[in-house]
């Protein structure tokens, strides 16, 4: 599905119409991938004067994170990228909730695939953005062919473009089996995550997950649901997970900034519980919801609030 911008990015360095930020089809990262990305959210508040952007400094963080391992070179530290964000927002001045791309790009145009002595930029857009996948009703997944990416093959805690062609292998797969996503194994045959979410799993009253060695990737939602619910009184595990605890799970959801918190009904044609949201994934969609809408919760302090004019 084709994705409409709205009318402001930021481009080499400057606030411009987005039509105008273009990269020649030379550049390197087009070539090879040289690129690291964040997806970020921004909720329109419940007072509708504000945007309100889910744990910024998270994600900032972990983009210049990728960009280090990338070893790219730009003149932004944490708080400067965190500004410009903030002020594209404004400009673009949405009345509906929206997505931010930010990418750490090798912008010269050098026959090589290669790290240093490249050229970088930072470039970010906005897309307007409800909901990625069908939340009205539980997710149809399988479990893919295609193994996930492992760490000394192209680092999963790093969102880098260039891996991602791992996931869209697996996505189409799914797509053409009927499913809504996929979920992927590691070299070890155990639950790594979804095609581009993180997975969660509930038996018996305790909430369990895959952890950061599993070659997923870093979810900064993930992290925050883990907090919910150990606030919440719900155990918490982070370990391996068989393909066969997927068949057996009360219940199964995917998590991350674009799918949100997304209950999955069915995993290779057999029923997760019993077919519906559990009531685990309900406690954490309410809580999160609550927080990135702009109620008074005990995570507000994870929102920054951006006033739209």
């Amino acid at each position: 599905m084709d994705i409409t911008l709205m009318p402001y990015a930021f481009f080499e360095g400057n606030m411009v119409p987005h039509e105008d930020a273009k990269v020649s089809i030379a550049t390197h990262a087009l070539q090879y991938g040289t690129g690291a990305f964040a997806g970020i959210r921004g909720y329109q508040d419940k007072s509708g004067s504000a945007i309100n952007i889910f744990r910024l400094p998270d994600h900032v963080r972990r983009l210049l994170q990728s960009a280090q391992m990338l070893r790219a070179d730009l003149p932004y530290g944490p708080e400067d990228v965190e500004k410009i964000i903030i002020d594209l927002v404004k400009k673009n001045a949405p009345n509906h909730n929206v997505y931010i791309r930010p990418l750490v790009y090798k912008a010269g145009i050098v026959l090589s695939p290669a790290l240093t002595g490249i050229r970088d930029d930072l470039a970010i857009y906005v897309i307007p953005l409800d909901d990625y996948v069908d939340m009205s009703a539980p997710l149809k997944l399988m479990v893919s062919s295609w193994q996930r990416i492992e760490d000394n093959i192209i680092p999963s805690r790093g969102k880098f473009s260039g891996g991602y062609i791992n996931s869209a292998f697996a996505k189409d797969q799914a797509a053409e089996a009927g499913c809504h996503d996929a979920i992927m194994l590691n070299r070890d045959g155990k639950v790594s995550e979804g095609s581009g979410a993180n997975l969660f799993i509930v038996r018996n009253g305790t909430l369990i997950t895959s952890p950061v060695t599993a070659d997923i990737l870093e979810g900064i939602t993930r992290r925050s649901l883990v907090e919910f619910a150990r606030d919440q009184g719900v155990p918490v595990e982070e370990r391996a997970i068989d393909r066969s605890e997927l068949y057996v799970a009360d219940e199964v959801f995917l998590s991350g900034t674009g799918v949100q918190i997304a209950a999955v009904g069915t995993i290779d044609g057999r029923t997760v519980g019993g077919g519906e949201r559990g009531p685990v994934t309900e406690m954490l969609q309410n809580v999160y919801f609550s927080t990135v809408r702009g109620e008074d919760t005990p995570y507000s302090h994870y929102v920054t609030s951006v006033p739209i004019e």
